[in-house]
């Protein structure tokens, strides 16, 4: 499977060394694209990519492209994931998969009638990790659960692509959305009724909040996120005959235990360089997205569109609860 790289940032750099650590005849970065042309020089002689394109359309249009990681920042990635589409490649765009709802309908619209693969980039559910709490989850060796638990506190509201709202920026939709997506994991659901108390930046972003999940059934998630400290960044799910306990970092594992058994699952970085906490993992989401092309399925069962819809519904809801409006909020698609 022939990839492109949409963007030149930290986490494309992570995601095409991932690519790497799988067999080359399965993957291969043919171009890359970024909004200027030198730094999309410098990273395809970095990777030994044979195109750069210091304009996106080029990258759409480009022939020996089959899929587009989209890596770039949040505002962009409807616009990004539309327009890939449109010229007949497949998408794999890091979560957010776009800022609101109305946005993500638009994506898959598209992806659906062109008949192309997307998915959100949610690689936590992809770790092995993962896997064995799916098990867990299936087998009902937990019993009933009844309580889900999960914290992810990072320094990271300094940095410009987190406090601008104009850039789609904010701690839910950097890291708050994997507090989530662990409470759907654990309840497959939406949830009955969504609280979320928290505390805005100076320019209008969620600095950080704690959100409450009640289902009908009484069962509880309490999720927090921070972007001015560092928490311990654990997860747990708690049923009436056991629990899982995902220690740091929660959202991209290499241990889980569960029932008091503890299993672990190493993580091989080989010969490169990480910018991110256990990143090499990338490389099982990606060898996932290839076999599902392979299989001519359009979305992924491990995190399928509806799961997506699902997500982004409960952020919409939680940046109303919070005062959080971005300018695509108000914009008719």
């Amino acid at each position: 499977m022939k990839w492109g790289i949409c963007g030149t940032g930290n986490i494309c750099n992570d995601f095409s060394n991932s690519l790497q650590l799988l067999n080359h005849d399965d993957h291969q970065i043919t171009a890359v694209a970024a909004r200027d042309i030198d730094r999309a020089q410098k990273f395809a002689e970095k990777f030994k990519i044979p195109k750069a394109f210091g304009c996106y359309d080029d990258l759409a249009k480009e022939p020996t492209v089959d899929i587009v990681y989209i890596g770039v920042i949040n505002f962009e990635h409807c616009r990004l994931s539309i327009l890939m589409l449109n010229n007949g490649k497949h998408v794999l765009c890091e979560k957010p998969a776009t800022l609101n709802l109305k946005e993500l309908e638009k994506v898959l619209k598209v992806a659906k009638d062109k008949q192309l693969f997307f998915m959100e980039a949610l690689w936590s559910r992809f770790f092995p990790a993962y896997e064995k709490v799916r098990n867990a989850l299936d087998s009902k060796s937990l019993g009933e659960v009844r309580y889900v638990q999960a914290e992810f506190c990072h320094p990271m509201i300094h940095c410009e692509h987190v406090n601008k709202r104009e850039l789609g920026g904010g701690g839910l939709l950097y890291i708050g959305i994997y507090t989530i997506q662990w409470a759907l994991l654990a309840f497959k659901e939406k949830p009955d009724k969504i609280f979320a108390v928290g505390h805005l930046h100076e320019t209008g972003v969620d600095q950080s909040a704690t959100i409450i999940f009640k289902y009908k059934g009484g069962q509880m998630a309490n999720l927090t996120y921070n972007t001015e400290f560092q928490s311990e960044c654990t997860a747990s799910i708690c049923g009436t005959k056991g629990r899982i306990q995902l220690p740091y970092p929660f959202w991209c594992p290499t241990k889980v235990t569960i029932n008091e058994e503890e299993m672990e699952f190493p993580l091989s970085s080989g010969e490169f360089k990480f910018n991110l906490v256990n990143s090499a993992g990338l490389s099982y989401e990606a060898e996932c997205v290839r076999k599902c092309i392979e299989k001519g399925q359009l979305e992924c069962p491990l995190f399928p569109h509806s799961e997506s819809i699902t997500l982004m519904t409960i952020m919409d809801e939680v940046r109303r609860q919070l005062g959080v409006k971005y300018d695509a909020d108000d914009i008719e698609l």
